[in-house]
């Protein structure tokens, strides 16, 4: 098969850093064969995003916030929205909000840290530290944003841009991460992931009726 060039290679959304670090099967469902399904999470997720997603600016106290702030990285590839983006004596500070309540994780943090990046390119200024605000437990955590965290994101980044390129959909993990996963019809994850039933099924139908396997 054959690779676009890099200078030619379309950019990815911010959101699939995300599913390709809690899956990266997951992530090519949605980015590669254009799947999604609803579930309880997803549609709080799609409630909570209702209001940071209309465009608007603020200001107050010093602060100047920015909501469904447009950003992009040329050097990694990547475009997408930032929740908000809190702008103290021109810094930026980007803020993620999730729906549910406080838990550990670099997932978001992940995707956090990309917007930073996105923001450091676009502006031309150092962005050491992000927050992400969970909606259910009204808890904001300040991220410090570390050289291995930019590491692991253009190491995730180059991922992604691979399983696009060569349309490739990793296998199910059939894990504790399975469970509350949005995509886990489209997935099949129980079926498709025991290689072992598999194996045994496709042994069960060569058993001869004196018990010898061909």
């Amino acid at each position: 098969m054959s690779y676009k060039p890099y200078s030619e290679i379309e950019p990815v959304m911010l959101s699939a850093l995300e599913h390709y670090s809690y899956c990266p099967r997951q992530c090519a469902l949605i980015h590669v064969e254009q799947a999604w399904d609803e579930n309880i999470y997803t549609m709080r997720g799609r409630h909570v995003h209702e209001t940071v997603d209309i465009e608007s600016t603020h200001e107050g106290d010093g602060v100047r916030s920015e909501r469904a702030l447009p950003i992009w990285s040329k050097r990694l590839k990547l475009v997408g929205k930032a929740d908000l983006v809190e702008f103290c004596d021109n810094i930026p500070c980007p803020v993620e909000y999730k729906s549910g309540k406080h838990r550990k994780g670099q997932h978001e943090i992940l995707q956090l840290c990309a917007q930073a990046i996105c923001l450091e390119e676009m502006l031309n200024v150092s962005v050491d530290k992000g927050a992400i605000y969970w909606h259910a437990s009204r808890e904001r955590r300040e991220i410090i944003f570390t050289p291995a965290m930019r590491e692991r994101v253009a190491t995730v980044a180059t991922a992604v841009h691979d399983i696009i390129a060569r349309q490739y959909v990793p296998p199910p993990v059939n894990d504790k991460r399975c469970k509350d996963c949005s995509l886990n019809e489209s997935c099949m994850p129980a079926v498709v992931g025991d290689k072992e039933s598999h194996r045994r099924s496709a042994r069960e139908m060569f058993v001869i009726s004196g018990g010898k396997e061909f």
